[in-house]
């Protein structure tokens, strides 16, 4: 099935990494025009812009933490293909070691809330001003968030925190503000469980790790990150999901909780 995003605008925040790398190639393959944002892996970056050869791509740097980036990243990507037409919030980041909530500085807390949390509202806003200066009806917005949202992770009491925030208070909050800039606007979310990406993978080869895990979930396999580029490519077309707005679609396997 076509998604119906042949030259649509979509920027895609941390397009580099493992999820937005996939979600960049889903959305080249059915026509869309792509601002890839990343910060520090230029490299990536440009391998991508290798692989797929298109004018129809354009990379843009910018640190997700400062304001002044965010509002030059759009206007880059306006100034390249015009009006942003969908953003996929894709950028997050996850401390490599899990460290209880006695022993957290504030300096974790708010490193993780400021890119995960700060920077996604940023964007979002800076993306609902360029929404200004268009007739057009319809525009679309995918959050990622994550089964620690749903379920809590000890040990990332910051990172839960901010994908509980996105899928539960802010996509419902801006599915109903994102009609006041496009009359048929929609805001979705695609929470994650575990997926195989470079960010998890040290994680998930520790000892017992997969076991665990499958105690709670049904379907006995770790997601690709295909199975979440699907799902966000779905959520951004008018012509498939044009009648779903302020859902958070989880992406875990049925999974039911954790084992503690």
């Amino acid at each position: 099935m076509e998604l119906g995003l042949t030259n649509k605008h979509v920027l895609v925040t941390g397009g580099s990494g493992g999820i937005g790398q996939s979600i960049v190639k889903l959305l080249h393959q059915e026509g869309a025009k792509i601002s890839l944002h990343y910060n520090k892996s230029e490299d990536k970056a440009n391998q991508i812009r290798d692989q797929l050869d298109s004018s129809n791509l354009v990379l843009i740097k910018g640190d997700l933490e400062k304001e002044t980036d965010i509002k030059r990243i759009f206007q880059e990507a306006i100034d390249n293909f015009g009006r942003v037409d969908c953003l996929v919030a894709n950028a997050g980041i996850w401390a490599p070691m899990p460290t209880l909530t006695d022993k957290m500085n504030i300096d974790r807390w708010e490193k993780t809330l400021n890119v995960n949390l700060t920077g996604v509202f940023l964007c979002v806003r800076e993306f609902f001003r360029n929404l200004l200066s268009s007739k057009e009806e319809t525009a679309s917005i995918v959050l990622i968030g994550s089964t620690a949202g749903q379920f809590g992770e000890a040990g990332y009491a910051d990172y839960s925190a901010t994908k509980a925030a996105l899928m539960y208070g802010l996509t419902k909050t801006w599915k109903n503000e994102i009609i006041t800039y496009s009359s048929l606007g929609r805001v979705n979310c695609v929470a994650p469980g575990w997926v195989f990406t470079e960010m998890a993978e040290k994680s998930l080869r520790e000892e017992g790790k997969m076991e665990r895990i499958f105690q709670t979930m049904p379907l006995k396999k770790i997601a690709q990150v295909e199975d979440v580029a699907s799902i966000v490519g779905f959520l951004l077309s008018e012509k498939a999901a044009g009648h779903i707005s302020g859902e958070t679609i989880m992406v875990h396997g049925g999974m039911e909780g954790r084992v503690l």
